[in-house]
C-alpha cells in the first residue's frame, strides 16, 4: 500500500489543508504549543536542564487548569516531550532532558 504524501493539498474551495497524515505527525507538536494544563513558555525545551526544571515548575505552579499536583504535571509534560520527540533526539539531548528531571525532583524536594 503507498503510502500518503505530507504535502499540502487543494480542498475543493481551493484552500490549501494539511493531508490526513501530515496532521497526525504533528499532533505532540500541537499539544506542546497549546496544553490545556500547562501554559509553557516559548522555546523551554532549548534551554539548561535546570532551566527547564524551574520553567516548568512555574507554568504548573501558574496554572488553575491542572487536574494533578504541580510536580507531576511538570514532570508529565516533561516525559510527554521526551516520549514524543523520540528517536529524534540526539543523545546530548536526551541526557539534558534527563538532567532535567532530576533538577524537578530537586525543587520540589523527591
Amino acid at each position: 500500500m503507498p503510502q500518503r504524501s505530507t504535502t499540502n493539498r487543494r480542498s475543493a474551495g481551493g484552500r490549501a489543508r494539511r493531508s490526513p497524515t501530515a496532521t497526525k505527525r504533528r499532533w505532540s507538536h500541537d499539544v506542546t504549543l497549546h496544553s490545556n494544563a500547562l501554559d509553557l513558555e516559548p522555546r523551554v525545551f532549548t534551554r539548561s536542564p535546570q532551566e527547564i526544571a524551574r520553567s516548568l515548575k512555574r507554568s504548573a505552579e501558574r496554572s488553575t487548569r491542572r487536574k494533578a499536583s504541580p510536580f507531576r504535571s511538570a514532570m508529565s509534560m516533561l516525559t510527554f516531550y521526551e516520549n514524543r520527540a523520540g528517536r529524534n533526539l540526539s543523545p546530548a539531548q536526551k541526557r539534558k532532558l534527563q538532567a532535567a528531571k532530576a533538577a524537578l525532583r530537586e525543587l520540589y524536594g523527591k
